[in-house]
């Protein structure tokens, strides 16, 4: 079930921001670090970090039970 609303949290990501979602797919499913995934992206380091912190703020918010 886990897995199942990962998958379906992701899909949303993706609509909401699609660089997102693949660095969040990159970092976890592909076990790239930070700086590999910026440069799989093509993106700065700078913007990695930004878009790193807001993927997992993003996924902690559409994961939470409340």
């Amino acid at each position: 079930a886990d897995l199942l609303e990962l998958d379906d949290a992701l899909g949303q990501l993706a609509i909401t921001n699609s660089q997102a979602a693949e660095l969040i797919k990159l970092r976890f499913f592909a076990g790239l670090t930070l700086t590999e995934a910026a440069v799989s992206l093509g993106i700065s380091m700078r913007s990695a970090n930004r878009l790193w912190a807001f993927a997992r703020a993003w996924l902690i918010d559409a994961l939470d039970p409340r």
